[in-house]
């Protein structure tokens, strides 16, 4: 205790967090098996709490294995070879290394030299590439497992194909035979066409009677077969969203380049060829005015011209041959120029005299000018021999390559960059960061475009004033502008040719820039291509990997002008000395074209005649790798004498000067201004500079700096860094002990270079990003090797831990910032993460073994189990000794220097903890950036040192000492604590905390004691579950927890981690006991359930215990499903996800392949069949809505249909059925059964979420112990069993195959995704996420994706989804996402028939055995009737008659319902398409006729459902194929006969009677058939079908339900619900029948409010039917729950129409029965939809919100009509139809039918002559009725409803004039009024009734004028009186009544006409009279209108009124003597009939 005490003093750091932590740890973990046992007697622990784990290892040792060796023992403990230390030889471009061998080198380039030299250290584990973090099951991943399925056969793909056939095309092909030969109406052809029909064969052992339990093996054994060996492969792809786990290995690091360029020289040519001309390429950015590259020099001279310099030549090297350079560009940018400048030998004369030649001749005068030519050539010859060895400058220009590489076309530039975007992601990992730099404009890229060569024809020839680069940079710029100044200057011309491409991937005869092979270099004898080195124009971060070490000399300018003297043509000479002896220039620098590959000396070109030179020359050297004081750079000038003059010599030296290259052992570079030496130096100048005045020496200008010069190093050696230099100067000092030493100006000591290592530590962190990165493995090297050996300084121990941990926390940082655009989709920085996995060892020497094992047997060594090996001293010593003792100082001289060396020696994992767990705040704040890191850094660590000193054979419990393990718990807590508390200030580095964590504790699993890793597991959780309480925002909270869980769970060894073989409950004694085994064995035979089962069942205790990763996961997935849980569609995604993943990666895992194993790895996931069985109401309701094509009638419950449950539950039946037997007609339970309210609150699963979850529990279900899951079965309570089954159903329903049209409708993603939003939305209307919590979601995934540069990876960024976003998929895509679709929908619909069997084989002894299986029964009918493929089908109707065969009573004695619903789906099978189903299902409907004969004898109750059944589908289905109906009707009449069991009954004769009767039904469909298309026709058809089944009630109430089907499918919303009410009259009358109960409804008599039509239902009478007949109204509708479906369904098809006072009328005779079973929840529902009723009711009541219909006459004429022919109709139309719709919709239907130039539409209302028609045609009359209410009526009639229901009368009205034209003056204007009336009243069950009575009244012109004057006064009535008026239409009735009226007859010529003179028959006396009323009323209304309008009026309408008043009182004047004139007398009545006429006030004209 003593140590950690001084330890904590030392570092006067409170440790309370740790001990706590430690003290918390440890009592939660002992090692004793008693505790364990202890634990598990309190395991009522509840989900939020995390169980306490086994003691892993304990276990282990404690339970030997059982198993034989083989897969299963391999899942027991993790395999021997789990780790492997790997040395990977470190990749080397060049053959040469490149490192100098020389012995003497300095400890810095030592240093160097062994780190570019040595191996990569990896340390794998073996496996890991199995989890899924490494392999992730991806959408690509999946479509390679998914080759080689087969394909599914479906019927609706095979009708969807026929139905595209041309064979379609007539429809009477149809009909068995051709159409001629089967007369329609007769019932002998279906005879005789049935017998000569081909039967489908028959099954072979089918009428053998065999024992149930060989069918059940034969069917099981079949099953087996041709099953898909991996569920979730034919699943979409886990969501890579939620992919949390996924890394990958990092990229080994590599040398950096930018985007490759190869530029090739090929020719050079010039008008004139005198003399040898020498190139140099360089790129030049003019931007960032930067040189980006050296320079590349270039000799394209031929052999002949070459040859004038021979004088001065020695051999060239081949590597100055090269003529092509491989140019890198790291950021590419617009402004990047490729510069070529041309010099030559120098000459007498100045630049512009030397080009002058050039100029001016051309080639072509060669002849014209040869004596000039021979005296140039001459001339040259000369300057050539003299002065070969200087150059001139000469020429220059530039090639913009931005030009080149946008140059290509337009079509290719897309397709280029198409192509491009893929390569280049591959290549930024392998060049890393800086290619990201280019965005935005500068977006320009050099990495792909079409080669191009070029031919450059001008030159500009150098300006001796303007040669430096600035001037350069100056004409770059200027050469971009339109209007250029170099372009008006004189060009040189000449011909360069170059060819400049992309580099490509491995070039052959490569040479790096220090001039070594690149690999591959075939042969060293080929023309090499040089690689450029790159200057980027901006930082570049990346680590140095190999050695280089250059320098770059520029001399700039030198200022002779005050030099005495003859000092003109000024070089330069530069060299590289070692020492100051001439002899002693070294060969480092670089040749350039045509000479050595290296010189001792090099020259700048000379200008001619100029004092102040400029220079642009760059020099390139070599530097040795052991720079030491001495060496130093020494310039000579020389004066050149370009003439021979006697006794001039041809250089004079005038100047000399130096640069020394060290200063304080630091390289020294940057821009220098050095003075220059008259005289030579004296000796011993070297170690001195220039700019010391040494006596003696005389200087130019005054010892001012007259030579700028500047040197740049490239190298991996010198870091140019003060801070690093430093750095690295004062360890390499204490690793030498060289004191004392001379660091800058100061000499350090012993005493003080601790302190300046400290001070050193902490200004690390000022290193300037650039270097640091470069040397970011040389600085984390030295770092770690500061922390574990600790310097010793004067025999004291320096203990350097916490500095240099605190630097390393600050480098990292800086390193990660330098590289923030990069990350990975972690966050972590690819450089830190690859220097950990590659570059990382333990300081101290080989990687061998202790005892000398060389390092080629590591991996060996360290794997094999127990070598035995000693452990070596110093592990032995660390045990005794802390290792991780800061503080612990040696006194020299107490033990020899080995040992004090050891005990100097700390292990790094064990340092890091520490010093990271007593950090400070700042430093702990940076630490927890880069949490990952360290992590990282401490597990490589624990991994090297378990492997190098073989600790792999120790058991785990004892690898790491106790103290490092408490100092990890700290860690673990006080970084989970982190996590919990900034997870609402910085969500972001919380989930990178949290991950990292996760990751971490996932590593230690793989080399630390698991029992206390899981403890610590244990303890996070509890940290997090203490702080959800008090949380403001728990979503967030449990992400992470979620996140952390999913990671833990990927560890590769995840289902070892499980302890997947151990059973479950972990018995007392370390070997299990006897008795436990014996009373496993007798679970089988007891009924009591067994707890061992039942606890792997659910998240029990002992299952949490023992799986914990396992039960960890399934918790957080409890959790996230509990109805109370926050922010649930979230969680639910991620939990559910994270389960989906792991089983996809279960699945494609090889060790888990085999079955046995497979099931031990599906028993950790048992529980899942609880949970979902449990969220069963909350799960997505896909067994509901009209998607589903095959749901049927029966099938769909009133029940669910009105209360929109979630549930998808079955029905109420199989509720009744469980809550004991079914419900009789008359019993008094309750109606609903449905899942309570309080059960289905919470949070609804979206439907992805539901289909994954469903997938997931049939994964378990597929792989899992049947055995097992049968004794699970057995233990079910009812309830239970029964929600099991539902679940089952909802897989039924989730995975139905959408048939491959639905692929080509719909795509997947946009379909996903709309599911997904609409989720959302929902979560937002529900509230069930709060507003805030959906802003915080909404900013985390802005923020997420939202740095533009930082691409995190974000999948939704880069993984763009490839296969399911791009919505225009290809044909090949949509086969094959149907292919798989089919595929999953089988294999899914299989597992649940498995599952179906094994409970069918559990309950055969159970009492509730008739309950279940009548629910079992539905669930196989669900099955079938549902889109199956053929192979399902016949398994499934396999398993449907062992079940009938077994359990006939089920259907025969107790659900008519179930047996319906099975004829049903064996008919729908039995017109199969394919052939397969069909011999399945016509065997299983023969069987199920002879089982319920066997049973009475007559089979009246199957063969009325089978005519039921046909009926129904005929009536429903659109592509029902009658031909393969046939031949299944043959088969069951061949099967009949050859039954030899029932040769002698009467069965055989029942069935062919059946048979024909079936047949005959068929035929009669045909023709519904033809009239597919006329819904008129076709409703009529059904409607006779239904009549003509008025006496048997079943199939009329068929018939009925298949008309309300159609009308709702066509939106008739209104028919479809009194087809509903008809169907509902018919149960009630059989009802009334039975019992004379007082709830019920009497018969249709009650109905009559809801319909007057519905009485035609009561012809039931007990004549025709006797209620007790087998077989009669045995339907599940004719019980009062049917009653309550069909009345249910009725209101809710009113609501739909917008019919609400129906709706009440219907809930009248609903009310009394729901208050009879006392079914309140139903109450509360009804009557909560009729304050919904009565309220729109309200709303609406002026009735122009709901239109009713529109109604029309149609009329009939003509023999191609058939029976239509004369017949007269009124059809409903949908509301506002125009006369012109209909009439274009009929036209153009019986054109069709009938063919062109036959349909002509009558366009007038007047009746029809037949005789004047041409018998050929058809014709159409349509006529525009109003419905007509007399007098009376319309005092009942007073709402808008009143007027548009129960119509039977309709009106029109046909004005004519006596000479046959409609319209004439007023005085002849007659008009007709015709009166129909229909057969029933609207609405009816069809849409078009006939007209069974016709009237017609005339009315003459004055009776014609009084109706018009009534309807005006009316309307302006109405105006006037409306609330709120309505200005304008007032003025509008105003307007029309008194204005002016131009060509119509207005009221003044009305009066005029009619009033001006007394009728001279007194008959018409009276409507004279009446019309003088009139018109009196209609001035008073006028003038009511007026004084209304006066006061509505602003001052703008004032005029407007004076002149309307202006009118109307003209109109009076007008009037005035025609109204006053008074008649004769009134005659007395007259008679009745003209009374009548008039009286029928009721009349409105009809605006025609």
């Amino acid at each position: 205790m003593a140590a950690s005490e001084r330890r904590a003093f030392a570092h006067k750091i409170n440790r309370t967090v740790a001990a706590e932590v430690r003290k918390q740890v440890s009592r939660e973990r002992s090692g004793s098996p008693h505790s364990s046992r202890r634990s598990s007697s309190s395991l009522g622990v509840p989900l939020t709490e995390v169980i306490e784990p086994l003691d892993f290892e304990d276990v282990l040792l404690s339970r030997p294995p059982d198993v034989e060796p083989g897969p299963l023992r391999d899942l027991i403990e993790f395999p021997a070879d789990d780790l492997e230390l790997l040395k990977q030889p470190r990749e080397c471009r060049t053959t040469e290394s490149g490192v100098p061998e020389d012995g003497k080198l300095d400890a810095q380039v030592r240093a160097a030299v062994a780190m570019y030299s040595e191996d990569w250290v990896i340390v794998r584990r073996r496996y890991q590439h199995l989890s899924t973090a490494y392999s992730p099951v991806t959408t690509e991943t999946q479509r390679e497992r998914q080759k080689g399925l087969t394909c599914q056969v479906f019927e609706q793909d095979i009708s969807g194909d026929e139905r595209m056939g041309p064979e379609d095309t007539d429809d009477s092909q149809h009909c068995s035979g051709s159409p001629e030969d089967t007369p329609r109406s007769s019932g002998a052809s279906s005879i005789f066409s049935l017998r000569n029909l081909a039967a489908d064969s028959l099954l072979p052992a089918l009428l053998e009677r065999a024992a149930p339990e060989d069918v059940d093996r034969r069917n099981e054994a079949l099953r087996r077969q041709h099953r898909a060996p991996a569920l979730l492969t034919l699943y979409p792809a886990p969501d890579e969203d939620e992919a949390v786990e996924r890394c990958s290995l990092p990229e080994p690091p590599r040398e950096h380049f930018g985007q490759r360029i190869l530029v090739k020289c090929l020719s050079l040519k010039f008008e004139i060829e005198i003399e040898p001309i020498f190139g140099t390429l360089a790129l030049y950015d003019v931007r960032e005015k930067k040189k980006i590259s050296e320079n590349f020099y270039f000799d394209l001279n031929s052999d002949s011209v070459k040859g004038l310099l021979r004088a001065h030549g020695t051999h060239p090297a081949i590597s100055t041959l090269a003529r092509s350079a491989i140019f890198s560009v790291t950021y590419p940018s617009p402004d990047i120029f490729l510069v070529v400048k041309l010099e030559k030998v120098l000459q007498q004369g100045d630049i512009s005299e030397c080009c002058e030649p050039y100029m001016v001749m051309k080639e072509a005068d060669t002849a014209k000018n040869k004596e000039k030519l021979e005296r140039l050539r001459l001339a040259a010859e000369q300057f050539c021999t003299r002065l070969g060895r200087y150059r001139m400058p000469f020429a220059w220009t530039a090639v913009h390559l931005a030009n080149i590489v946008s140059s290509v076309g337009p079509q290719d530039r897309d397709s280029d960059s198409e192509g491009e975007r893929r390569p280049t992601w591959a290549e930024r990992r392998r060049r890393g960061p800086q290619d990201r730099g280019c965005s935005g404009d500068d977006a320009c890229s050099f990495s792909s475009f079409r080669p191009a060569t070029l031919t450059v024809t001008n030159f500009f020839k150098q300006e001796a004033e303007r040669l430096s680069d600035e001037d350069l940079f100056k004409f770059l710029a200027d050469m971009r502008r339109p209007s250029s100044l170099l372009r008006r200057l004189r060009p040189v011309t000449a011909q360069l040719k170059i060819d400049i491409s992309p580099a490509p991937e491995n070039l052959h005869f490569c040479l790096s820039p220090e001039l070594l092979h690149v690999k591959p270099y075939p042969d060293p004898r080929g023309r090499p291509t040089k690689e450029v080195l790159e200057f980027p124009a901006r930082e570049v971060y990346a680590p140095h990997t190999c050695y280089r070490n250059l320098l770059f000399v520029y001399p700039h300018s030198l200022n002779f002008s005050s030099r005495q003297g003859s000092v003109r043509n000024l070089a330069v000479r530069i060299q590289y000395m070692a020492g100051e002896d001439q002899s002693q220039a070294l060969p480092v620098i670089f040749g350039k074209s045509s000479c050595s590959e290296f010189i001792r000396e090099a020259f700048t070109p000379v200008v001619y005649h100029n004092k102040s030179p400029e220079f642009y020359e760059e020099f390139k050297l070599r530097l040795p790798a052991c720079v030491t004081e001495n060496h130093h750079l020494f310039f000579t000038f020389y004066h050149v004498s370009c003439q021979p003059r006697p006794g001039t010599a041809l250089e004079t030296p005038v100047g000399f000067t130096w640069i020394p290259l060290l200063q304080h052992g630091r390289l020294r570079t940057g821009p220098f201004c050095l003075p220059v030496s008259v005289d030579q130096p004296p000796p011993s100048y070297s170690v001195l500079t220039p700019d010391v005045a040494l006596p003696g020496m005389r200087w130019v200008d005054g010892h001012k700096g007259v030579f700028s010069v500047e040197l740049t190093a490239v190298s991996s050696v010198h870091p140019q860094d003060p801070h690093l230099d430093k750095f690295f100067t004062l360890v390499h000092v204490l690793e030498e002990g060289t004191f004392p030493f001379r660091l800058k100006e100061t000499v350090l000591s012993e005493a003080t270079v601790e302190q300046e290592l400290r001070a050193s530590l902490a200004t690390l962190r000022l290193a300037s990003p650039e270097p640091l990165v470069a040397f970011s493995h040389h600085v984390l090297d030295k770092l770690v090797h500061l922390v574990v050996r600790p310097p010793i300084i004067g025999g004291q121990i320096v203990n350097l831990g916490r500095g240099a941990f605190e630097a390393m926390a600050h480098v990292a940082s800086l390193v990660h910032r330098s590289l923030e655009a990069v990350q990975d989709c972690r966050g972590h920085c690819p450089l830190l993460a690859a220097y950990v996995h590659y570059a990382f060892r333990l300081p101290g020497g080989d990687l061998s073994l202790p005892d000398g094992v060389p390092p080629a047997t590591v991996q060996a060594a360290t794997l094999a189990r127990g070598s035995g090996r000693p452990t070596s001293l110093y592990l032995t010593r660390s045990k005794s000794i802390s290792s991780s003792n800061p503080d612990l100082a040696v006194v020299p001289g107490s033990v020899d220097d080995e040992v004090s060396r050891i005990l100097a020696t700390k292990l790094l994992h064990e340092e890091l903890a520490l010093q990271w767990v007593v950090s400070g705040s700042a430093v702990r704040e940076v630490a927890l950036q880069h949490a990952w890191f360290f992590f990282q850094l401490m597990i490589k660590s624990m991994e090297l040192h378990l492997l190098l000193n073989q600790r792999l054979d120790t058991p785990r419990k004892l690898r790491f000492p106790g103290r490092f393990l408490d100092d990890i718990a700290a860690l673990v807590a006080s970084v989970g604590l982190e996590v919990i508390t900034r997870v609402h200030k910085d969500m972001e580095l919380a989930e990178r905390l949290n991950a990292s964590l996760a990751f971490f504790i996932s590593d230690l699993l793989s080399i630390a004691d698991r029992g206390y890793i899981f403890s610590l597991v244990r303890a996070h959780y509890k940290q997090v579950a203490t702080r959800l309480q008090s949380a403001p925002n728990p979503t967030a909270l449990l992400t992470l927890r979620m996140d952390f869980t999913r990671i833990l769970c990927s560890h590769e060894h995840y289902v070892t981690l499980n302890l997947p073989c151990s059973p479950l409950s972990p018995p007392a004694s370390p070997s299990p006991s006897v008795s436990s085994t014996t009373s496993q064995s007798s679970t089988f035979s007891s009924q009591a359930p067994d707890p061992k089962v039942t606890s792997m069942f659910e998240l029990s205790g002992p299952f949490r215990q023992q799986h914990f990763l396992s039960g960890l996961l399934l918790t957080e997935l409890a959790l996230a499903l509990d109805p109370e849980a926050e922010g649930a569609s979230l969680l639910h995604k991620k939990a559910i996800s994270a389960v989906h993943s792991l089983l996809c990666s279960h699945d494609v895992d090889s060790r888990y392949t085999e079955p046995t194993v497979k099931a031990k790895v599906a028993e950790l996931y048992l529980p899942l069949l609880s949970l979902a069985r449990d969220t069963l109401p909350r799960l997505h309701g896909f067994a509901e809505g009209s998607g589903q094509r095959s749901r049927l009638a029966s099938m769909l419950d009133s029940d669910t249909e009105g209360e929109g449950d979630i549930g998808g539950t079955i029905n109420p039946s199989v509720a009744m059925a469980i809550a004991g037997g079914p419900l009789a007609p008359g019993s008094r339970a309750s109606i609903s059964q449905g899942p309570s309210a309080a059960a289905r609150s919470g949070c609804p699963l979206s439907a992805e979420s539901s289909r994954t979850l469903l997938v997931c529990v049939l994964w378990v279900l597929k792989n899992a112990e049947p055995a097992l899951l049968q004794r699970w079965a057995a233990d079910l309570a009812l309830p239970q069993l029964g929600r099991l089954l539902d679940l089952l159903y909802l897989c039924l329903a989730a995975f139905e195959y959408k048939g491959k049209r639905a692929f080509e409708r719909i795509n997947s993603l946009t379909f996903k995704k709309s599911l997904d939003m609409k989720a959302r939305l929902e979560e937002a209307i529900l509230g069930t996420i709060g507003a805030r919590q959906e802003m915080v979601r909404r900013s985390r995934e802005r923020s997420s994706s939202g740095n533009q540069e930082n691409v995190r990876w974000r999948k939704s960024v880069t993984h763009w989804r490839q296969t399911s976003d791009r919505v225009d998929k290809t044909k090949d895509e949509m086969e094959h996402e149907a292919l798989v679709d089919g595929n999953l929908a089988t294999e899914a619909s299989l597992v649940v028939l498995d599952m179906l069997e094994i409970i069918v084989q559990t309950v055969m002894l159970s009492e509730a055995r008739e309950s279940i299986l009548s629910a079992v029964l539905k669930v196989v009918l669900y099955s079938l009737g549902s889109a199956q493929s053929a192979l399902f089908l016949q398994h499934g109707l396999a398993t449907q008659r062992a079940l009938v065969s077994k359990f006939p009573e089920l259907l025969f004695e107790e659900d008519t319902e179930l047996c319906a619903d099975l004829c049903l789906r064996l008919l729908r099978h039995c017109g199969s398409r394919i052939s397969t189903i069909r011999i399945h299902a016509s065997a299983s409907l023969y069987l199920l006729m002879r089982q319920n004969f066997e049973i009475g004898h007559n089979f009246a109750r199957v063969k009325m459902l089978v005519t039921m059944s046909l009926s129904s589908l005929v009536g429903t289905t659109q592509n029902f194929s009658e031909e393969h109906l046939r031949r299944s009707l043959k088969t069951i009449l061949t099967y009949a006969e050859e039954d030899i069991g029932l040769r002698d009954s009467t069965f055989a004769e029942q069935v062919q009677d059946l048979m024909f009767n079936l047949h005959m039904i068929l035929t009669d469909t045909v023709k519904m058939k033809e009239h597919q298309e006329d819904p008129e026709m076709l409703m009529d058809l059904m409607y006779r079908i239904a009549r003509g089944y008025q006496g048997s009630p079943d199939l009329r109430l068929t018939w009925l339900q298949n008309m309300a089907g159609k009308h709702a499918e066509l939106g008739n919303h209104a028919e479809a619900a009194q087809c509903m009410v008809h169907a509902a009259a018919l149960v009630a009358e059989y009802l009334a029948l039975l019992e004379d109960s007082r709830h019920l409804p009497v018969g249709c008599v009650s109905f009559q409010n809801v319909s007057s039509n519905v009485l035609e239902e009561s012809a039931i009478s007990d004549d025709i039917l006797s209620p007790d007949e087998e077989g009669f109204c045995s339907g599940k509708n004719f019980t009062e729950l049917g009653l309550v479906g069909l009345l249910e369904q009725a209101a809710a098809y009113f609501t739909m129409g917008g019919l609400y006072e129906a709706v009440n009328e219907v809930y009248k005779n609903l009310i009394p029965i729901l208050e009879a079973h006392r079914d309140y929840k139903k109450l509360a529902a009804v009557h909560g939809k009729l304050q919904d009723a009565f309220t729109k009711i309200m709303h609406q009541s002026s009735g122009w919100e709901r239109v009713f219909g529109t109604y029309f006459r149609v009329g009939f004429y003509g023999a191609r009509f058939g029976d239509l022919d004369e017949q007269e109709f009124v059809y409903k139309e949908p509301s506002i139809t125009k006369l012109a719709e209909i009439s274009h919709r009929l036209e153009e239907f019986y054109t069709e039918r009938f063919g062109d130039d036959v349909v002509e539409i009558i366009k007038d209302s007047n009746p029809v002559d037949k005789s004047k028609l041409d018998p050929q045609k058809a014709y159409i009359q349509i006529t525009y009725v109003e419905p007509h209410f007399d007098t009376y009526e319309l005092k009942d009639r007073v709402t808008y409803f009143d007027r548009n229901y129960g119509l039977r009368a309709f009106l029109f009205c046909t004005p004519f004039t006596p000479d046959g034209r409609a319209h004439g003056e007023l005085a002849e204007q007659h008009k007709r009024k015709t009166l129909l009336s229909t057969e029933h009243a609207f609405p009816y069950i069809k849409t078009r009734i006939r007209v069974c009575h016709r009237e017609e009244t005339v009315l003459t012109p004055v009776e014609v004028a009084i109706e018009d004057m009534q309807k005006k006064t009316r309307e302006l009535a109405f105006a006037t009186e409306q609330d709120p008026p309505d200005a304008k239409m007032l003025q509008m009735v105003l307007q029309g009544s008194v204005g002016p009226t131009v060509n119509q007859q207005g009221p003044l010529e009305v009066a005029q006409v009619f009033l001006a003179e007394i009728p001279e028959d007194p008959k018409l006396f009276r409507h004279h009279n009446k019309l003088r009323l009139c018109f009196k009323d209609f001035c008073k209304k006028c003038e009511d209108a007026l004084r209304k309008n006066k006061a509505l009026i602003g001052p703008d309408q004032k005029e407007y009124h004076r002149e309307l008043e202006r009118h109307y009182s003209r109109l009076r004047e007008a009037l005035q003597p025609l109204l006053t004139q008074r008649l004769p007398q009134l005659l007395a009545p007259s008679s009745t009939s003209l009374r009548n006429s008039l009286n029928r006030s009721s009349f409105r004209k009809a605006d025609l």
